[in-house]
């Protein structure tokens, strides 16, 4: 069994805080020491383990004696400066048992938002994997985002970072075997999600969480579209995470890959966009089925502020979402430009990631 889980050369792992503290407060040591065996495990078998990890927050409401999860985000900020620290000490007890070392990575939208700080990270988290016996655990920079701290935010964070490395899997460890049909029966394989599998999710009601099943089909799907396999699985079982790699098709639910888009157009297509740009009918066949760049005579409005190269959203007239792209001109030259004959490109094709196919 072990070589057929050698197929997967890199692995992000996404760990809630209902997995780490089962009664939303304290530690569960048999489950992380667990988690850190089975990467031990797979580091010495020379993959690549990248670990996204709740719990900051949960830790440090622990601390002040908190029973709730707080509302006002002063708290909210408190409460994951106090618990980061016992978050890490947490799991550099369990992985030195392994003889791994744990690397803390703190990121705010921003450092995957803007293409610089984007490259960056990615830079140091492929630096951290060549060198054998460290994991990588990453986390939500709670103690000084402003706008992140939400429903779901280490879901999509970690879908983020398996586009961001070119992950093979992303495993997101859940309190539930996967997600359920109306007969509350585990799926074991999604080919795609639609608007039926999305109407199965439903939102958490635990104390010290924030995410839940929507959230968790919202980091599927981001990931299947760039490439990459997922499985959303029970991570209370033991060894589950060698299980996933040895047979994924049968721990969990198995959300199945797309096409593989390329790091930047990953980046193109899961940046948060600075503005919205609506076309014409004319425009949206010319860029879905043409396969054109996007030119001024088919803009009819333009939303935010933006500069060139910054990520934007292109929708139509009905605001049906159709591609995310690059700015070729800044929102001003765009409004000054829109619905006119005009030489330059207000988005070139080359920068554009496409999400529905133009098929009726």
């Amino acid at each position: 069994m072990e070589q057929s889980r050698k197929k997967y050369k890199r692995v992000v792992i996404k760990i809630g805080s209902s997995i780490l503290c089962a009664d939303g407060v304290n530690w569960d040591k048999d489950v992380l020491n667990n988690i850190a065996e089975q990467v031990a495990q797979l580091i010495r078998e020379r993959c690549e383990v990248v670990i996204v990890s709740s719990g900051a927050i949960a830790s440090g409401m622990h601390v002040l004696g908190l029973k709730t999860r707080p509302k006002e985000l002063p708290q909210l900020q408190a409460a994951a400066s106090l618990g980061q620290n016992l978050l890490m000490d947490a799991y550099g007890q369990a992985f030195r048992k392994n003889k791994i070392h744990p690397a803390q990575i703190l990121l705010t939208s921003e450092d995957l938002d803007v293409r610089k700080r984007y490259i960056n990270a990615k830079n140091t988290l492929l630096e951290l994997l060549k060198m054998g016996n460290v994991v990588p655990i990453i986390n939500e920079n709670d103690t000084i985002s402003t706008e992140e701290i939400k429903f779901g935010d280490n879901d999509r964070l970690s879908a983020r970072v398996a586009g961001l490395i070119s992950a093979d899997i992303l495993i997101i460890l859940s309190d539930v075997d996967g997600l359920w049909d109306e007969k509350k029966e585990t799926i074991r394989l999604v080919a795609k999600i639609d608007a039926k599998i999305k109407s199965l999710a439903c939102p958490t009601d635990k104390k010290a969480c924030v995410g839940g099943m929507i959230t968790k089909l919202e980091a599927a799907e981001m990931a299947v579209n760039s490439g990459t396999l997922c499985v959303i699985t029970n991570g209370r079982k033991k060894n589950i995470i060698l299980s996933v790699l040895e047979s994924p098709e049968t721990q969990g639910t198995m959300f199945l890959s797309k096409h593989s888009l390329s790091e930047r157009e990953r980046w193109i297509a899961h940046t948060k966009p600075k503005g919205k740009i609506f076309i014409d009918d004319g425009a949206k066949e010319a860029i879905l089925k043409n396969h054109r760049s996007l030119l001024a005579p088919g803009i009819v409005n333009v939303e935010g502020d933006f500069k060139v190269g910054d990520p934007i959203k292109i929708v139509d007239k009905d605001g049906v979402f159709i591609a995310s792209a690059t700015a070729s001109a800044a929102s001003v030259e765009m409004l000054q430009v829109m619905g006119r004959k005009h030489p330059k490109e207000m988005a070139h094709r080359d920068n554009m990631v496409i999400v529905i196919t133009g098929e009726d």
